[in-house]
């Protein structure tokens, strides 16, 4: 070997611009390329994408909103209903004190009116006393009426009708030709209403069926 020549052998210059070419066209490659497209964002609420899959979840939610508002309307109403009947109760409740809130009252002055009653029948005689008695007892006997009709409190004298037992107390029973069986003979002391509800019961003698005799039955 000549001593002009090395121990390495010496590359070809072809060789070597055809490495040079083929680098170039490899980096010519790569800025070409269009850079990777990056990853989409996720959505959370709808992880698939999917359209349906979105409209399907608001449907949903929109279900469950109009739910709700249904159930707070229904609450509310019963609220205002309930605020309704506790207005009219407490009306009520007024309107009964105001209708009633006499009654006891009322039956103290009975014993009195009951009183005067007893007075006037049980006088006899016609002297100028007893005359005067008499209309100073009726006439307090009209302003009792009077101010009777004027909180709307009735008198029951039911001699004659037939026998209430909401209404009349049963004192006992007599048989009567003139009155069929079940009507009130006559009347111990009268009752009383106030406002169509009763504050004293009449306390009456009721007709019963006549007794027939063994006379009777064989006739």
């Amino acid at each position: 070997m000549s001593h002009q020549q090395s121990s390495h052998e010496i590359t070809p210059d072809s060789e070597i611009q055809d490495e040079i070419i083929d680098n170039q066209a490899e980096v010519n490659a790569a800025e070409t390329q269009p850079a990777a497209e990056a990853p989409a964002e996720v959505n959370t609420q709808n992880p698939t994408g999917d359209p349906a899959s979105e409209i399907e979840a608001l449907r949903l939610s929109l279900a469950e909103a109009q739910q709700q508002a249904a159930a707070n309307l229904d609450r509310a109403l019963r609220v205002q209903a309930d605020m309704e009947n506790l207005k009219k109760r407490v009306q009520k409740d007024l309107d009964d004190e105001r209708k009633y809130g006499i009654s006891k009252f009322a039956k103290e002055l009975l014993s009195v009116l009951d009183s005067l009653e007893l007075g006037l029948q049980a006088v006899g005689g016609d002297s100028q006393e007893v005359i005067k008695f008499k209309e100073g007892s009726e006439l307090t006997l009209k302003q009792f009426a009077a101010v009777f009709a004027k909180f709307n409190i009735e008198t029951l004298d039911p001699t004659g009708q037939p026998f209430n037992p909401e209404l009349h107390q049963a004192m006992a029973m007599q048989p009567s030709a003139e009155y069929p069986a079940g009507s009130v003979i006559a009347t111990f002391q009268k009752g009383y209403l106030i406002h169509g509800r009763l504050l004293r019961p009449a306390m009456v003698v009721v007709a019963k069926a006549a007794e027939t005799t063994n006379n009777d039955e064989q006739a």
